[in-house]
């Protein structure tokens, strides 16, 4: 395609001698900041619908990926073609009801081979864990899911969701006892334990908890936005209301929410 073939060239000039100066002082951990920042835009461009905006997300994700193949083709590792390879490769073998001759009746099928085929790779013989390659950065309660689901696939889970639900309040009942007898390093510990068995509460349930998360901290923001809205338009200072009056601008910015208002 004539436009990648032009980023790619792009970015080959951009680090060349007579190029930019920041771009050619980069290399692949000074980037990695950059890489994080630009897939969130994509989500926050998906959560929006703002489909003009995750255009352009995705265009910055794109540059990120060939700078790191253009560092790379410089180390004399691999290059963007490289890439491109290995990842149509991979759709290919992992794909065999759509590239081959095996047969599948639903989604849940599809990712059982997945993972089947994943695991008879060579790229993974190093992996003597289930729970190995499940990425360290993922944001916490993304990685404690991930983590949950692995163990469940060889058996390690509770029969049934009361379970889930029991430990719950298990490990909540052993926090608002290590608050009450004052112990900071017991607390931060049994509200991680708190926060993981709630993350299996949600696989339970089958919600994302860190897109339920997040779907919380927007609503936050809006409603919280809104008392600042009503609080500058009758003039006062959200610092001298009472608890009370906030209060209630919360829940009138949370009918309004309900109904479509905001």
């Amino acid at each position: 395609m004539r436009e990648f073939d032009e980023l790619v060239d792009i970015m080959r000039r951009l680090r060349s001698p007579g190029g930019c100066p920041w771009d050619r002082e980069q290399h692949h951990n000074s980037l990695k900041r950059y890489l994080l920042e630009e897939v969130y835009e994509v989500v926050e461009a998906l959560d929006e619908g703002d489909l003009d905006k995750l255009c352009g997300e995705l265009g910055d994700v794109m540059l990120q990926v060939v700078f790191h193949a253009q560092l790379a083709q410089e180390e004399g590792l691999f290059d963007i073609a490289t890439v491109l390879g290995r990842v149509n490769e991979k759709l290919r073998r992992r794909h065999p009801h759509v590239f081959g001759d095996v047969r599948v009746h639903n989604a849940e099928e599809v990712l059982d081979n997945w993972e089947q085929i994943k695991r008879s790779e060579g790229e993974h013989e190093d992996r003597t864990s289930i729970l190995d390659g499940v990425p360290k950065a993922l944001p916490a309660l993304m990685r404690a899911e991930k983590l949950q689901r692995r163990a469940a696939k060889v058996g390690f889970d509770w029969p049934e969701m009361s379970g889930a639900w029991n430990k719950f309040e298990e490990e909540l009942g052993e926090l608002e006892q290590a608050e009450a007898e004052g112990d900071p390093d017991r607390v931060m510990g049994e509200l991680g334990d708190v926060l993981f068995a709630l993350v299996n509460v949600a696989r339970f349930l089958r919600v994302d908890p860190e897109e339920a998360l997040r779907r919380a901290i927007s609503r936050f923001e809006q409603r919280f936005r809104s008392i600042e809205s009503e609080a500058e338009r009758s003039g006062r200072s959200l610092s001298k209301m009472t608890l009370d009056e906030m209060d209630a601008l919360w829940e009138a910015a949370k009918q309004n929410s309900a109904q479509g208002k905001t």
